[in-house]
């Protein structure tokens, strides 16, 4: 077809088009002309192709559009961070078939799916039973265990889940096996410990210690005090550092966990002696008394440790008699006798044979067991030796196995079946405690307030108060720096507790410390 334009080179009207580019080129010559049929795609209208490239297309030489390179980069994040958790295929599946249903395949890019995708490998582990610490998941996407915990609760709210709680008792168990710490423990050992450390773990949930509480610190300590226990040398840094845990939290955890042992030494003959400090000297004592009352029947829950139903003091003379490998010197010996002296007006007799599954005879057949494996080495000189033999009898258990493993708690059990057992103490939640002091200490507040109250508004009638213990006026802020020329201390509470007894609100109301809700409805409500 001729164009009315003339060609730029022979001048002839010959302009057509070409059949295969559609460019303009003159028929006579062949010389191709300046370009001028530009198809401008504005919004779609003229239709899906485009001049240089393909509408919907990744580029040039590419058959893949847009969604699915987006489902293709997104497949390839999913199974990279699998490999870094070290899940399996089948693992690996689960979470994929979740993020599929969560983004109703579409998929995605961007942070906000490499959180997703972290999520859900938590909450496929968490329905599992699998222990998989949030930390770890948030240290590999790399955000905070914050924004992937609010991904974590978006996506059980989405899918309307309801995960199980998180298992302490299998979260001990895959760290003892496999934490860098304990790794050349042989296999012998890390049976034993982990056996001592699921009784010391569930014994901390009777406690209430992990209630309200990150689990992971509480397991960082167990493994810490059982390592120790077994002369395992460990160091509270390398494993809080190994769990991904503060150091600060799993130092107070172990330091609680000592706290409730000396609680539970003080049934015993000379638990008055144990403190937080020579625990460790005991430990192996305190846990055998915690794993007898275990197995014991429950009964009486006033009944102490001379309820066992045997003949206690006839053992432990036995044991201390001249003549056996207990005598390590003779005056410890009768200084440690002390401990153990029962008066034998109260002689306990085995009057219910059923009261206690282990006879008088099985007991005695056990001492002199562990007597005959005892081997204490006796110098001639006692004076060379007399360190040494104070340290033997510090480490007396440690050459008998004196942990057996025998008691249910040794085992995983149901929270239900943890409460009813008798481990030597019964205590509240550390908060309900808190709460108590806190609710003293306010109540101290108070009275120390109406006596300031009173002697700036009556000086001259400030004996006529009623009485106050001015003692318990003075430890009230007992824990803060006093000021020289202050004879009481007060503080900012202190002067709200004065504001609020002066615009006469409750003192029952003061006591449970809502004080900026007091606040807000008596004094600034004009």
């Amino acid at each position: 077809m001729e164009n009315s334009r003339s060609c730029k080179n022979c001048q002839n009207r010959t302009i057509g088009s070409d059949d295969t580019t559609g460019n303009p080129v003159c028929l006579s010559c062949g010389f191709l002309q300046d370009y001028d049929n530009y198809d401008a795609q504005i919004g779609g209208i003229s239709g899906p192709t485009g001049t240089q490239v393909r509408t919907g297309t990744a580029g040039t030489g590419t058959v893949y559009n847009y969604n699915e390179t987006k489902i293709y980069n997104a497949q390839k994040e999913i199974e990279d961070l699998m490999y870094q958790l070290g899940f399996s295929s089948s693992k690996s599946s689960e979470v994929k078939d979740m993020v599929v249903k969560v983004t109703n395949g579409e998929y995605g890019q961007g942070r906000w799916f490499t959180v997703l995708i972290g999520a859900c490998a938590c909450i496929v582990m968490r329905i599992d039973g699998k222990p998989l610490a949030i930390v770890t998941v948030a240290n590999i996407v790399c955000c905070d265990i914050y924004e992937l915990g609010r991904m974590v609760y978006r996506v059980v709210d989405f899918l309307d889940l309801k995960l199980p709680e998180f298992d302490i008792v299998d979260s001990f168990e895959h760290y003892i096996r496999n934490a860098p710490s304990f790794s050349e423990v042989s296999e012998d050992l890390i049976g034993r410990m982990l056996k001592q450390g699921v009784f010391l773990v569930q014994c901390l949930v009777k406690w209430y210690v992990t209630t309200g509480r990150r689990p992971l610190p509480v397991v960082a300590a167990v493994l810490v005090f059982v390592a120790r226990l077994n002369q395992v040398d460990v160091v509270i840094e390398d494993v809080a550092n190994e769990l991904q845990v503060a150091v600060v939290t799993c130092r107070l955890r172990y330091k609680e966990l000592l706290e409730r042992l000396v609680k539970v030494a003080r049934g015993l003959p000379w638990g008055e002696d144990v403190t937080v400090k020579n625990i460790m000297k005991h430990a192996t004592f305190v846990i055998q008394y915690m794993e007898l009352k275990s197995m014991s029947k429950k009964r009486n829950k006033n009944k102490n440790f001379e309820d066992v139903g045997f003949d206690l003091d006839y053992l432990i003379d036995d044991c201390l008699s001249n003549g056996n490998d207990y005598a390590l010197d003779a005056d410890d010996t009768v200084n440690d006798s002390q401990y153990f002296h029962i008066d034998h007006s109260t002689r306990l007799s085995i009057e219910g044979p059923n009261r206690f599954q282990i006879s008088q005879e099985c007991l005695a057949m056990i001492y002199s067991k562990m007597k005959n494996e005892m081997y204490v080495q006796e110098s001639t000189n006692s004076r060379d030796n007399s360190i040494r033999k104070r340290k033997r009898r510090y480490d007396m258990l440690s050459y008998t196995d004196w942990w057996k493993g025998e008691s249910e708690m040794s085992k995983k059990l149901l929270v239900k079946q943890i409460v009813e057992k008798d481990v030597g103490l019964s205590v509240m939640p550390p908060s309900f405690d808190s709460g108590c002091l806190a609710y003293e200490r306010r109540k101290e507040k108070i009275k120390a307030a109406k006596y300031r109250i009173h002697k700036t508004m009556y000086p001259s009638d400030a004996s006529s108060i009623d009485t106050i213990d001015v003692g318990s006026l003075e430890h009230v802020n007992a824990g803060k720096r006093r000021r020289k020329k202050m004879k009481f201390d007060v503080d900012w509470e202190d002067f709200i507790i004065e504001t609020l007894l002066l615009h006469q609100v409750e003192e029952v109301e003061i006591e449970k410390g809502y004080y900026k809700t007091l606040m807000d409805l008596h004094v600034f409500n004009y």
